[in-house]
């Protein structure tokens, strides 16, 4: 799929060593593909500072970079298949406990329930899994 000038969700879950390699990625669609990028935190990686920087340092970065505010509420995310929001969604990094929640359809954060809305209209789902679980890379 061309991504140059499409709308794309990107997710943050509570993978957090990985955080800025992903913030790189994202803002290479944005420079490089013009895409127009809407964030999307779960609660965690919202809320939770670590070692790898304050929950607001995180924030600010994704904001400044897309120029949009995080969508960072259930309530929030559910309209994203229902207005059509989205032409595609990435999840980088996806925990391993986002992809449980995803392949058991659990819908209870703002990832997990756009990934719902955004499948309701067929569209395609991109997840760069990260877990301490051995599946990718590791912290």
């Amino acid at each position: 799929m061309e991504l140059k000038n499409k709308r794309i969700g990107y997710c943050f879950t509570g993978s957090f060593c990985t955080f800025e390699a992903s913030i790189k990625e994202m803002e290479k669609l944005v420079k490089e593909e013009k895409a127009t990028i809407f964030p999307i935190m779960s609660y965690n990686s919202y809320n939770l500072d670590t070692k790898f920087g304050s929950s607001e340092y995180f924030r600010d970065k994704i904001e400044r970079i897309t120029g949009n505010p995080i969508i960072h509420t259930i309530q929030d995310s559910e309209p994203i298949g229902p207005k059509d929001m989205l032409d595609i969604l990435i999840i980088a990094p996806c925990s391993g406990n986002t992809l449980s929640k995803i392949a058991n359809d659990i819908n209870d954060t703002p990832v997990t329930m756009a990934v719902k809305s955004i499948l309701r209209r067929e569209k395609p789902v991109v997840i760069a899994v990260s877990t301490n679980n051995a599946l990718s890379r590791k912290c």
